[in-house]
């Protein structure tokens, strides 16, 4: 099962397929990830927490 590089959370295989960049086997962030956000074809902190 694939795993969120970022926090090790549980990702589904639709998640990582559309989410995990080219050469890689797992998303390097996630939903979950409260730290890191996706910003285009990176990864950055986040500016303000998440409201869920």
């Amino acid at each position: 099962m694939p795993e969120c590089q970022n926090c090790d959370s549980f990702v589904t295989d639709a998640y990582a397929r559309v989410f995990t960049p080219t050469g890689q086997g797992e998303p390097r962030v996630c939903p979950n990830c409260e730290d890191k956000i996706r910003d285009g074809a990176d990864v950055r902190e986040a500016r303000s927490t998440r409201r869920t």
